[in-house]
């Protein structure tokens, strides 16, 4: 059993999500997994326990082996799940797109292994899309687990710029605070909102929706795939919305990867993506100057936080 485990569409209807005498679209929620630790039980679980995912797509990019038993004794017993494994740590984009082509539902609701859904999450991202007629994403209200806002999860325009003051923090100085992307120390709208960039942690996009700009760039493999997707959309025409409402709670940090290694993908990430939206002779060569000092300054994050750790 190292491809897919089961897909069996759960046989009792759940309720209503959408507006009275609507049929609701089949839900399907997928996770890609990799190293994530003891959080991965409790995020599945939340899943199983949300009535209005339809189907649980899991995408095994190689766990340690007692984790990976556990999935597929739970792909065994759980008609909901669908398991892929044997494919190896193929990086997330692809993993999530593995879990995409699998996946049956007409909404497809991505979410991190250390993400715990909140009561409504599920229902509040179907609700902001369901009358769209737009190309549409929509992310949720990543939390932290004091339910304070998570850095990351309403971003703005994301820079060669921007980027590199948010990583040295010079962003968080009153006089360079108009280049911060993030917008967490910003009250929360009151209802859905238009905004660049959301969070890959949580969020949801109609099937037909993520097939139209061909799913995440798989020459991601780890961070930054999100920020590439939310400007796909919105270059095709579409929109990025945010969810207040649509709650979860994200630890981060669980992945018993190096954390070298993370901050490494994502400085690679960040640089493939500059140069990948540079239009002009000018934009593209200030993106290749910039990308070693991008990658050095992001490995060079947890190097800073471990120092001052020890101290």
């Amino acid at each position: 059993m190292n491809s897919i485990a089961r897909k069996i569409v759960a046989a009792e209807p759940a309720p209503e999500v959408l507006d009275p005498g609507k049929r609701r679209p089949k839900i399907s929620v997928v996770m890609v997994v990799y190293m994530t630790g003891e959080a991965l039980r409790r995020s599945v679980d939340c899943v199983l326990r949300e009535p209005l995912a339809d189907e649980f797509v899991i995408v095994d990019n190689g766990s340690p082996s007692l984790d990976a038993q556990w999935l597929r004794a739970l792909a065994e017993r759980e008609p909901k799940v669908l398991l892929k494994q044997g494919h190896g740590n193929v990086g997330f984009a692809r993993g999530a797109n593995l879990g995409a082509q699998a996946a049956g539902g007409d909404v497809l609701g991505f979410l991190n292994p250390d993400a715990f859904l909140q009561p409504g999450c599920i229902e509040q991202l179907a609700r902001a899309i369901e009358n769209e007629a737009r190309l549409t994403v929509v992310g949720g209200r990543v939390l932290n687990a004091d339910r304070t806002e998570q850095r990351g999860a309403r971003r703005g325009e994301i820079t060669p710029v921007t980027a590199l003051l948010s990583f040295s923090q010079l962003a968080r100085n009153k006089a360079w605070r108009r280049y911060e992307v993030h917008r967490e120390f910003e009250a929360p709208p009151e209802g859905v909102t238009a905004i660049p960039t959301i969070s890959g942690a949580c969020f949801a996009m109609r099937h037909e929706d993520f097939d139209a700009v061909e799913g995440f760039d798989e020459g991601y493999f780890l961070h930054v795939e999100d920020v590439d997707l939310c400007w796909r959309v919105r270059r095709q025409g579409g929109q990025v919305l945010f969810q207040p409402k649509a709650e979860v709670i994200h630890l981060g940090h669980t992945s018993q990867t190096s954390p070298l290694k993370v901050e490494f993908h994502k400085g690679v990430g960040l640089a493939r993506y500059f140069r990948k939206r540079a239009a002009t002779v000018a934009e593209h060569l200030t993106a290749w100057l910039l990308s070693p000092l991008i990658v050095c300054t992001a490995v060079a994050r947890p190097i800073v936080r471990g120092a001052v750790a020890r101290r």
